[in-house]
């Protein structure tokens, strides 16, 4: 088999087909995706469904797989896989606003802890018919393109990031009291820099980020909504329409996303997922 890679778009990611992900890479291999990674921002790799402990082994080839934080999603045989069911069982699970779906607020994994994941593995195990794509932006680009005046008045910022924030519609998962304790309140960076290829990018998570620190809450929420609105441009985004068996890694540190909901109540939308452990932003 050979190793193909080609852009999925003009905003980020990149397509890796030619290989079985059933058996392990070689180091020049891995060396090239890694590559591609860094440099697109996200890969798909095409792929069949693996097993939990497959999905762990492809995983290590990008970093180290961390437990996430919601106990109830973890695999029982290997819990830094988690199984995610975004499927409507009833027609009452379907909102006529979709806004209130956490998963369709543009968000990046994990922001809510002082140390996040810094990339995300994603899994499609099972797919609706129509609808269910997972939506991208590129804020590695979008920060590039702010105008100096609005660089200089960003850089050094930084923002608060809850597990939930009266910010966004649609509320979030209840924890148990062992996760609560294990996610107060932190601060980061509003304007992170790449720890490995040294880019900057906006780091603004709209279902969690609550307000800019030091300043009242009319004028952070002004720049906040300023910001999101540049970012989620449609030149800085990608839309991935899944096929079974596709498994997307993306960078947490330079991407936010977000999922199409609209799709049929009771057709399935099932993913495996795991989370690779990050740095401390800065």
């Amino acid at each position: 088999m050979t190793l193909r890679i080609t852009p999925l778009s003009g905003a980020l990611g990149a397509e890796v087909s030619g290989l079985d992900w059933t058996r392990p890479i070689d180091d020049a291999t891995r060396a090239a995706v890694t590559g591609a990674f860094l440099e697109a921002h996200l890969l798909c790799l095409r792929a069949a469904p693996l097993t939990p402990a497959e999905f762990v082994r492809v995983a290590r080839y990008f970093g180290e797989p961390q437990l996430q934080l919601l106990r109830e999603y973890r695999d029982t045989h290997v819990p830094e896989v988690s199984v995610l069911d975004s499927s409507y069982k009833t027609p009452e699970s379907k909102p006529a606003d979709l806004s209130r779906l956490r998963l369709t607020g543009w968000h990046t994994d994990d922001s809510y802890f002082a140390v996040p994941a810094k990339a995300t593995m994603l899994q499609a195990l099972a797919l609706p018919e129509s609808g269910g794509e997972t939506c991208f932006c590129n804020l590695q680009t979008a920060y590039a393109d702010l105008s100096e005046e609005l660089k200089a008045r960003v850089d050094g910022l930084r923002a608060v990031h809850s597990y939930d924030t009266l910010r966004t519609p649609a509320r979030a998962q209840q924890r148990s009291t062992v996760e609560k304790q294990e996610t107060p309140d932190v601060v980061h960076p509003l304007i992170r820099t790449h720890d490995e290829t040294g880019h900057k990018a906006i780091y603004l998570n709209a279902n969690r980020t609550d307000r800019i620190a030091g300043l009242e809450r009319q004028e952070s929420d002004a720049l906040l909504d300023r910001l999101h609105a540049h970012m989620t441009q449609a030149r800085y985004r990608y839309d991935h329409a899944w096929r079974v068996g596709d498994i997307l890694v993306w960078d947490n540190r330079c991407l936010v996303h977000s999922v199409n909901m609209d799709f049929a109540v009771g057709q399935s939308r099932r993913h495996q997922r795991i989370l690779l452990k990050g740095s401390v932003p800065v």
